[in-house]
């Protein structure tokens, strides 16, 4: 991957399609690392996390890494899951992110050089080609070593870049010491395998619109 030590970077993170396609590949990330391999490249100025939470639970699985990423350097942008019942009588959970998204991305657009977007929904097509009409590169991080590929292949063509997820997975990969973890560690594990209750695919229930099929449109 290309980067300038003086371009103005941000980073939008697609949670759900992120964690199911690290997911996919066998490993956990660790967003303390993600977040230096990227200050270290070039000058960082945001790092935008996007996830939906269910907010009628008394506990949920996945506040622990919320809180954590909330301080630790990325901006949490979180809206309530909403549930509903279809014309079948079947239950549904929606926690879309795409608008939020969007419109922080157009926002910041004429402040950056360059957007990392670590997602794989094609959907986000032609947000990449209007941001790009401004002047700003675009990479996309994502993978195409799963079976399907998470990315959708418009939204590969269409970044100036595109990052396989796997070939960051040394620089990324989180790596706890049992004996030695600290409290905050524990606390943002529980809350990354929290993802696997709230976010992650699951194709016998309904799962939030953003992880239902990461690289479909």
């Amino acid at each position: 991957m290309t980067f300038y030590r003086e371009e103005r970077v941000a980073l939008f993170i697609d949670g759900a399609n992120l964690y199911s396609a690290a997911r996919a590949l066998g490993f956990d990330i660790d967003y303390k690392r993600l977040l230096a391999l990227f200050q270290n490249k070039a000058r960082l100025i945001r790092a935008f996390y996007y996830t939906a939470l269910a907010e009628d639970q008394e506990y949920s699985p996945i506040r622990p890494l919320i809180d954590w990423l909330d301080y630790n350097g990325y901006t949490m942008v979180t809206k309530p899951l909403k549930e509903f019942t279809d014309s079948y009588g079947r239950r549904k959970v929606k926690g879309n992110m795409d608008i939020e998204l969007a419109v922080d991305l157009m926002e910041i657009a004429d402040r950056v050089d360059h957007i990392v977007l670590f997602s794989g929904d094609g959907d986000f097509r032609r947000l990449a080609e209007a941001v790009q009409r401004k002047g700003v590169r675009v990479s996309i991080v994502s993978t195409i070593r799963t079976q399907p590929p998470m990315i959708a292949d418009e939204l590969r063509r269409q970044a100036d870049t595109f990052i396989e997820l796997q070939d960051l997975m040394p620089q990324i990969q989180r790596n706890v010491d049992r004996a030695n973890d600290r409290p905050a560690d524990r606390a943002y594990e529980r809350g990354e395998r929290g993802y696997e209750r709230s976010e992650r695919p699951q194709p016998r229930i309904e799962a939030p619109a953003p992880a239902d099929h990461p690289g479909q449109d």
